[in-house]
């Protein structure tokens, strides 16, 4: 090979090695670009759009009370509606309203706790949220024994929704047992501690009567992820809140 050739050759390599650094320097430049306008324009417009069209738990507690000052179950649902449709719903899931406390309901399911008869509106122990007991309390009942049962308990959040209908807080949990409760020593139902198992069971009963018209997961509702109820219950969970919305009549 000839000098003129040789120098020929060691151009076009040094050539192709400008081009291929000037492609990498135009994907890198791109690569950027893309990040500057997903990162800073595109994701910030979402999470606006999303936060205009959900409601914020921000300022909701996080767990309930008991009467004498304990703290209760975990808050880990959410429902956006009017009462009628929370009780529409909720009889579509096949969840039935719980009667009030009372000497005769009280009654009622410690004979039916005994025999094992099957109580499908067994009252729930009063639990307290913003300085009062629950709005609605609804159940499913676990076989032909009340002393297992899946059940929730809603309050009124001060917050209306954007339509104007109410947002609706909740706790949910699966009564294993009855018992006597470690903090007081009387009588209650014992829970199950994986509260997120009920929470999912809750929902997918939901979406299934097909009158909700969005549904979505609130990650980090919980920092702490563990603790007791009032009657000594361990429980845990994944910290999320779940919320329905649903379809407007």
């Amino acid at each position: 090979m000839d000098s003129d050739a040789a120098k020929s050759s060691v151009s076009n390599v040094s050539q192709r090695r400008v081009s291929g650094l000037q492609r990498v320097g135009v994907g890198i430049a791109a690569a950027v670009l893309i990040y500057v306008m997903v990162a800073y324009v595109l994701l910030p417009k979402y999470w606006q759009g999303y936060a205009k069209h959900h409601p914020s738990f921000d300022a909701n507690p996080r767990i309930t009370e008991t009467g004498d000052g304990h703290p209760g179950d975990p808050l880990n649902v959410a429902l956006i509606g009017s009462e009628d449709e929370v009780q529409a719903i909720m009889a579509a899931a096949k969840w039935y309203p719980a009667n009030p406390l009372g000497l005769r309901s009280d009654l009622k399911i410690a004979a039916d706790t005994v025999l094992k008869r099957p109580y499908d509106e067994a009252p729930v122990s009063t639990l307290l949220l913003f300085g009062r007991k629950e709005d609605l309390a609804f159940e499913q009942p676990v076989g032909d024994d009340p002393r297992q049962r899946n059940h929730v308990r809603f309050w009124k959040t001060p917050k209306k929704y954007k339509d104007g209908r109410t947002i609706w807080i909740g706790s949910a949990s699966y009564d294993k047992r009855v018992g006597l409760s470690h903090t007081t020593g009387q009588i209650t139902h014992h829970i199950a501690g994986d509260v997120d198992t009920e929470r999912d069971r809750l929902f997918a009963d939901l979406e299934a009567t097909h009158e909700l018209s969005d549904m979505f997961k609130i990650p980090d509702f919980h920092t702490t992820l563990a603790g007791k109820n009032g009657g000594g219950d361990e429980w845990h969970t994944d910290g999320a809140l779940w919320v329905g919305e649903i379809k407007a009549k």
